[in-house]
């Protein structure tokens, strides 16, 4: 059974995250130690919550230097949401946050359509269907995927980050989570 670490930043969708990956076959770990951050196989950085305080939280433990140090290193690590959002370099999320920079690319206050986005929307180009809700959104030059015209996926090296929720998005973000992990 292959392990997953969870990345504990004190918020986020670790319950639903964890759960999804147990009925995969994951063993996985709740952490934000740095050593266990930096050695598992596969790191998960999973959304929901405040950018501030999360990192906040990662910098008081040292996870963010082992993040950045597991991207240099070409060791995997999957964004979810507010992951993808905080490997890139700045948010304008609580007034500007510096973020983990493991990517160029910013995060903007949505303005318009549907805020905050909240359903199911296909991927472009995937044409599959997957669950959203985020009311910030990505930019960067490293955007493989988009739903509405919005970064849905963003990629470089080992990172993976995806605005979507593959842990709420039913069966199509287990075998997309199965996938993407068994390709790690």
């Amino acid at each position: 059974m292959s392990t997953v670490v969870v990345c504990d930043y004190g918020a986020g969708n670790t319950r639903s995250v964890r759960a999804t990956l147990r009925r995969l076959g994951f063993e996985t770990v709740l952490s934000s130690s740095p050593n266990d951050l930096y050695r598992a196989e596969r790191v998960v950085l999973p959304g929901v919550g405040s950018a501030r305080t999360a990192m906040e939280h990662l910098r008081s433990t040292g996870a963010d230097d082992a993040l950045r140090q597991r991207f240099e290193d070409g060791r995997f690590t999957l964004g979810i949401c507010l992951g993808l959002q905080l490997a890139l370099e700045s948010t304008e999320e609580d007034g500007g946050v510096e973020t983990l920079g493991l990517l160029a690319g910013q995060v903007y206050r949505l303005t318009e359509g549907r805020v905050p986005r909240l359903g199911w929307t296909t991927v472009d180009p995937w044409g599959v269907a997957f669950y959203f809700a985020h009311g910030f959104a990505a930019t960067s030059p490293f955007t493989t995927a988009t739903a509405d015209g919005v970064a849905a996926v963003i990629e470089s090296g080992p990172f993976f980050g995806v605005q979507f929720h593959p842990e709420k998005s039913g069966p199509v973000g287990e075998r997309w989570l199965a996938s993407c992990l068994s390709l790690a």
